[in-house]
């Protein structure tokens, strides 16, 4: 939680210790004109705009969580980059404003005190109202980064208390900070953090389909860091870099960084060769401007009237105003209740209610409330979750348990939209709170229509004659797999080294046709077939070991006695695997996973050309991926063929085309490198192995394991 909470630690502290000043200097300047009796019109002002900023923060969770995956997504990288845009200008305009900040604001207040109450109500008000304005939005965009908001929250809480604190012990003088290099140090931080943010923001846009380059990586390290480890999860936190970024993601966060630092840095420096008035004469010079009671005129001696000093006009009368007989609670209150009353308006017109939707409440204890028997057809439900806890639900055949619709991920309070299409039978909600037990509501019965496509669902159990037949396939490819790596680890320590290379290939081959294996073989796939991205040595780093390394020496001109130390090992390796595999755990889930994920490696790595370390026979590992694909789909058609009928035919026929386009490149024993395809045979590659992934894309949601009642 506290590496999420950095991030908005500092901002809280930054722009609380802003608006802190702000109010300060606001307090201090009536202290000094005598007019304390104006303090409750700047409170009410900065109250205003707390709410303003909390009301700014209501629309913006309620606005997105109403949307579509896709949607949130666009939604939110573009107030990511918004987001962006706002800290940028706030760490500009307080580098260049922080010696001017005071008399700036001291002269406002001046102006607002001769123009009347309101007027210093809505100073204060705006003054206060954009610190807090960047505040929500930054916190929203980092709490939607992190996932979750308990750690965004607790650090924005902190950092404020803290500015809180700070802002007393200026005010009071039993503090003294340097302010211009506290916004200078915490400035330069926020521009690292911002680059971040920048960089989820447009990945974010990516992946709901705004911008192009969802699947063009340029930095994947996902083979060799631990995204789950305290130190990745300490960069994630604070700085968005995750071990996989796009090239736009990339690109972005170094321009921002290299422009934008360079002007901040080049603007301290200015500001610092610049110099500064001496403290006593800076005093002296704000000794002798005007206050409100400097202004004031001088007694007359003609027995009239002095003018009143409040600013009132002399015809003014004194009697108590309409204003003053008004209960001091109205405005404090009416500055909170509209804001919230606004952000519920735009909130509900931001999420119109389809005609003749139904509202049904989603939770433990009311699961179902509200719904009623549809007509057949095209149906909008409106799912609100009126519980505690995030939750999916279900919209079932309770006699089948049969799914027609779902939405997961639906967070208290919030409302979604499920969108199914009813037939004549019997229907039924099942609500599963994260962490609870799943809740099935009273069935009701729909009459016509015809025939609803429902998906049925799957258990653990009937994934478990899959998962004994591909474990078995797996433990046949690891027998072959060590007999092999013996066999190129001999060719290696006698000399043969032109042996060694086509041995090399087929004991590589082997292990890539085992690709649905990869998340179960755990370290042992970093050992056998890691890259050497990310290592800080690159190819002669110590942990740089496996096929890839042995690949790198046999195609760089490494004599034998440099290979035997890595052939040994990849063969050590290979047994330790074989000896481990029947102890490891293989989740029913992940076999339905790598149905899809198997040729999106291929896609990123092998059709690329990023994984080749010089053999060129990037071709041949993409046709042993597609053999392991193959091989998963046998074992998994008996479910795939009752849920989807005619996905298999489909399936297959791309499966055909994309082994025909891999067939053309294999020669003998060569296969075409992949840099060495025209132009116009890279496209069709790319174009068949992309319309194949299209359509393996359902079967992870067909073949889901769901939680039963």
């Amino acid at each position: 939680m506290w590496d999420d909470a950095f991030p908005s630690f500092l901002i809280g502290l930054r722009e609380g210790l802003e608006g802190g000043l702000i109010v300060s200097i606001l307090v201090a300047t009536l202290v000094r004109a005598g007019a304390k009796s104006r303090l409750p019109q700047v409170w009410t002002g900065v109250l205003a705009a707390i709410a303003v900023a909390m009301s700014f923060g209501a629309v913006l969770t309620f606005t997105a969580a109403s949307l579509s995956a896709t949607a949130q997504e666009a939604f939110g990288g573009t107030l990511s980059v918004v987001a962006v845009a706002f800290v940028t200008a706030m760490v500009f305009w307080m580098r260049r404003s922080a010696r001017s900040l005071s008399g700036e604001i001291k002269e406002k207040v001046t102006g607002a005190l001769a123009m009347g109450a309101g007027m210093l109500v809505v100073t204060s008000f705006l003054a206060v109202g954009r610190e807090g304005l960047e505040t929500a939005l930054f916190l929203w965009t980092t709490a939607r980064a992190a996932g979750e908001s308990a750690g965004p929250m607790t650090g924005a809480a902190i950092g404020l208390v803290l500015a809180a604190g700070l802002c007393w012990g200026l005010y009071r003088r039993v503090l003294k900070i340097n302010l211009t290099r506290f916004f200078t140090a915490t400035g330069a931080v926020l521009i690292v953090i911002a680059a971040g943010v920048l960089g989820y923001g447009l990945r974010d846009l990516q992946e709901g389909g705004v911008l192009p380059g969802r699947a063009a990586y340029a930095v994947d390290l996902s083979g060799s860091v631990d995204a789950g480890s305290w130190y990745s999860t300490l960069v994630q936190g604070v700085f968005n870099l995750t071990p996989t970024m796009t090239w736009l993601q990339v690109l972005s966060y170094i321009g921002y960084l290299a422009v934008v630092m360079t002007l901040f840095v080049r603007g301290v420096r200015a500001t610092a060769a610049k110099p500064a008035m001496d403290p006593r004469k800076a005093k002296a010079e704000d000794e002798k401007k005007p206050t409100p009671d400097d202004q004031k005129e001088p007694t007359p001696n003609d027995g009239t009237k002095p003018k009143p000093k409040d600013g009132r006009k002399e015809t003014e009368p004194a009697a108590p105003s309409a204003a003053r007989r008004r209960p001091a609670w109205v405005v404090p209150v009416a500055v909170v209740a509209i804001p919230a009353v606004v952000a519920g308006v735009v909130v509900a017109l931001g999420r119109p209610k389809p005609a003749g939707a139904q509202t049904v409440a989603v939770s433990e204890t009311e699961c179902g409330k509200g719904f009623t028997a549809p007509k057949p057809g095209r149906q909008t439900f409106q799912m609100h979750n009126t519980g505690s806890k995030t939750s999916e639900v279900y919209l079932i055949d309770p006699a089948t348990n049969a799914v027609y619709g779902e939405v997961e991920g639906l967070a208290p309070g919030t409302t979604r939209d499920l969108v199914a299409t009813v037939a004549g039978g019997t229907y039924a909600w099942r609500c599963v709170p994260t962490g609870g037990t799943a809740v099935t509501s009273k069935a009701v019965r729909v009459s016509g229509g015809g025939g609803a496509r429902a998906v049925v669902p799957v258990s653990e159990q009937d994934l478990a004659t899959p998962l004994k037949q591909y474990k078995q396939y797996v433990g046949q490819g690891l027998a072959t797999l060590v007999a092999q790596t013996r066999k190129l680890n001999g060719d290696i320590r006698g000399g043969h080294l032109d042996t060694a290379r086509t041995d090399w290939l087929s004991a590589h081959r082997t292990y890539a046709s085992l690709g649905a294996a990869y998340g179960t073989f755990e370290d042992f796939d970093q050992k056998i077939n890691g890259r050497p991205d990310g290592l800080p040595g690159g190819v002669r780093d110590k942990d740089f070991t496996g096929f890839h390394r042995v690949e790198y020496g046999l195609w760089h001109g490494q004599s034998a006695d440099e290979l035997k130390a890595p052939a040994q090992r990849l063969a050590d390796d290979a047994a330790g695997l074989q000896k481990a595999f029947p102890t490891q755990d293989f989740a029913p889930g992940d076999l339905p996973l790598r149905a899809h994920e198997i040729l999106e490696n291929t896609l990123q790595f092998e059709l690329t050309g990023d994984a080749d370390q010089g053999s060129g026979t990037e071709l041949a590992t993409a046709d042993a991926n597609l053999a392991g694909t193959r091989e998963l789909l046998t074992v998994l058609k008996p479910l795939l063929t009752t849920r989807a009928p005619h996905l298999l035919p489909t399936v297959d026929a791309d499966v055909a085309r994309l082994q025909k386009l891999l067939d053309a490149a294999h020669h003998g024993d060569t296969w075409t490198p992949v840099d060495r395809l025209d132009e116009t045979a890279r496209a069709r590659l790319n174009g068949a192995t992309g319309q194949l992934l299209e359509d393996l894309a359902p079967i992870p949601d067909l073949l889901e394991i769901r939680k039963s009642a």
